[in-house]
């Protein structure tokens, strides 16, 4: 399965759950999802998804002046962004469940792939 398609379903929640706990700068973002699992994240999707969720009103900026080189911009999670996460988080977790529980059936059932 070509989990980069998955991932364009799910990288605004993803990028919503990564600032829930902590603002952050574009490439640190990118960073902290690569090491929660999600190693095929692209940069230029999820500097996408921060532009878009910005746009949105899902997130704030406020840019943090760097000593040794260019001004960095962070994102932070607003109370829209976190009443999206929550929705979002809901909606995700019933798909994953109902996906979950189809897969689970037909493992656990006596077809197999291939068989009609």
């Amino acid at each position: 399965m070509d989990t980069t398609q998955l991932l364009k379903g799910v990288l605004d929640v993803a990028v919503l759950a990564v600032l829930r706990t902590e603002d952050g700068y574009g490439y640190d973002i990118v960073r902290r999802l690569r090491d929660a699992g999600l190693g095929d994240v692209g940069d230029a999707s999820v500097y996408g998804t921060l532009r878009r969720l910005y746009a949105a009103g899902s997130l704030s900026s406020y840019v943090v002046p760097s000593e040794g080189g260019p001004h960095r911009k962070y994102y932070a999670i607003n109370a829209q962004g976190r009443a999206a996460l929550e929705s979002q988080t809901r909606t995700w977790l019933d798909f994953a469940g109902a996906m979950s529980a189809l897969l689970e059936h037909d493992h656990a059932g006596a077809s197999t792939i291939g068989e009609k």
